[in-house]
């Protein structure tokens, strides 16, 4: 199997502060890998660095193999907030990936637009950020995430701020998205529930400074659906991570 990102060794300091130790990981290709871990002890940080946005004190990121530590352009980064651009409708927003890599407006509408229906964005193309709901808006900055790298996606906790029925309907989305493209991707998230139903593997992570406390493989067969939730699997994985979390406090 590919392996689509290693990120070896990586150790980060901010005025002294030790944030990241000794972190290993790795994705690979057309996989879906959660990373779970006691708020503060740096995922973000993590998120950064093999982004490219931040260069580790130590350790590397590796990317299909060629070293990408400190160098940015090459996978796409969703924030928590959807960052669209108020100003801009849905449309315009989607269209900055293709714009930035040298498309013109007209033909990045054209490519924009031919994914609305499969993201759920049909007749929103005229609307603004401010007039959607806070799902439909994380279903456009994903779009412009997969527009701008589609390969590998980093996704820093996207339904985090949603509210718990919200949440549920993108999770089970984003999952028959998925069904119908072939990505990578990283995911952030503090709910032990939603990394176990999306992940095909989850890192756990301790407290600051982090180490890589263990590693989970979800053995759950694909498509998955609301039965997930009560299986005997699920709830042993969820057992051992949370047994894992509370000796983190």
């Amino acid at each position: 199997m590919t392996v689509k990102i290693e990120a070896i060794d990586i150790k980060k300091s901010y005025t002294g502060l030790d944030t990241l130790k000794n972190v290993s990981l790795s994705l690979e290709e057309n996989r879906f890998v959660s990373i779970l871990g006691p708020s503060g002890c740096g995922k973000s940080t993590l998120f950064d660095i093999i982004s490219g946005l931040e260069k580790p004190d130590f350790g590397k990121v590796l990317i299909e193999g060629k070293n990408y530590t400190g160098k940015t352009g090459r996978v796409s980064y969703m924030h928590q907030k959807d960052l669209l651009l108020p100003w801009k409708t849905v449309l315009d927003n989607c269209c900055i990936p293709s714009i930035l890599k040298g498309l013109s407006l007209k033909q990045s509408r054209e490519k924009a637009a031919s994914y609305f229906s499969l993201f759920g964005l049909s007749g929103f193309e005229k609307y603004y950020p401010g007039q959607l709901s806070g799902g439909m808006k994380q279903r456009a900055a994903l779009l412009r995430a997969y527009l701008f790298s589609n390969d590998i996606m980093l996704l820093d906790e996207p339904f985090g701020g949603l509210d718990a029925m919200t949440r549920r309907d993108m999770q089970f989305w984003l999952l028959r998205l998925l069904e119908n493209f072939k990505s990578s991707i990283l995911f952030i998230t503090h709910s032990v529930d939603e990394a176990i139903f999306l992940s095909d593997k989850i890192y756990l992570l301790s407290k600051r400074p982090a180490v890589v406390r263990s590693v989970f493989e979800v053995n759950i067969e694909r498509p998955r659906d609301y039965k997930v939730f009560t299986m005997e699997s699920f709830n042993k994985i969820k057992g051992e991570i949370l047994n894992l979390l509370l000796e983190e406090y």
